[in-house]
């Protein structure tokens, strides 16, 4: 099996005796027990390395993998579900992503995606990703918060694309990470790659790792209290855009993002009242294809970031100079 998206299930013994495709249907691995039959069928699964029947019963410790292929466009359906547009022409959308929305459909996700909102929302999108990803310049991760593209036709998302590999998009992040930094500002460039967990990213020297540049300033630091070490806050600018990169490198210069269930300190980010990680896309600037207009857009913190940002408040050393200017930016001096 050749595919980008493999998923793995190791058999409990608990699960031992169950049909095949039921136990995929019920792992969320799969919408429906008929659409894990048809998988079966197609040859995308398989047990122990070899392709099975879908009644077949399972066995403690059998290796079920799934090479899960993208959904036909006729699986999706347009969901009519509120977006936060804050830029919309005949050419492209920019929208403010709300943390817990998948972008995209994926194995246990198979409704109530970006994706399907943006099918209701607009009758032309850009195909060069896929009937999966209509219209998708680029992704944040599910409970990333924050400023995406989207584009309406394939010239525009073609281009969208051709400037961001460019670096000609500037994407800037606001994130709360555990310690305090020192210096005001940094590069980190170190190459990403899939780590054995394949949930998991890592820094790799692997042949399949891509280089990975992110740089950041501090915008504020806060001081240490009894059960932490202090937090900063950082603005991160991508020069690249690999899955999970910034986590990854904020983890890799052991300043993990708050509230990061992945990559961040186990049972942290709970004291400032958070259930989600405290990372937000805020900043968007860029050049309209079409038009030739610059296009910057600035979105503050969501309400439950500002409210964690608020509880340490009178922690603070003081803002940064490049806090200060950010915080003016976005109007909240």
């Amino acid at each position: 099996m050749t595919g980008e998206r493999v998923f793995s299930h190791t058999v409990s013994a608990e699960e031992s005796g169950e049909r095949l495709d039921k136990l995929i249907a019920d792992l969320g691995l799969a919408p429906s027990r008929s659409v894990a039959a048809r998988l079966i069928a197609g040859g995308h699964v398989t047990v122990d390395g070899e392709p099975v029947a879908k009644s077949r019963s399972t066995r403690a410790a059998d290796f079920i993998e799934i090479d899960m292929p993208p959904p036909e466009q006729s699986d999706l359906i347009p969901e009519d579900i509120p977006l936060d547009v804050r830029f919309e022409d005949d050419h492209l959308i920019v929208l403010s992503k709300a943390a817990g929305m998948v972008v995209h459909p994926a194995h246990g996700h198979w409704s109530g995606t970006l994706v399907h909102a943006l099918l209701a929302h607009s009758e032309d999108l850009g195909g060069l990703q896929g009937d999966e990803r209509p219209g998708i310049v680029h992704r944040l991760d599910k409970d990333t918060s924050g400023l995406m593209l989207v584009a309406k036709d394939d010239d525009t998302q073609r281009a969208l694309q051709d400037e961001i590999r460019q670096r000609l998009v500037d994407r800037r992040y606001l994130a709360l990470v555990h310690g305090v930094i020192v210096k005001d500002s940094g590069l980190i460039d170190a190459p990403i790659g899939r780590s054995k967990d394949r949930l998991r990213m890592a820094i790799t020297d692997a042949p399949s790792s891509r280089q990975a540049v992110t740089s950041f300033r501090v915008l504020e630091r806060f001081e240490a209290d009894y059960d932490d070490d202090g937090y900063t806050l950082v603005e991160c600018k991508l020069q690249t855009g690999r899955t999970h990169q910034i986590r990854v490198h904020m983890e890799y210069i052991r300043h993990p993002v708050v509230g990061d269930p992945m990559y961040g300190r186990k049972r942290r980010g709970a004291e400032l009242g958070l259930a989600r990680q405290f990372l937000h896309s805020y900043r968007l600037s860029f050049t309209h294809p079409v038009t030739g207009e610059t296009i910057e857009l600035v979105d503050w913190l969501p309400h439950a970031l500002a409210e964690a940002l608020g509880a340490i408040a009178d922690r603070s050393r003081g803002r940064t100079e490049a806090g200060r200017e950010v915080f003016a930016l976005a109007g909240r001096d």
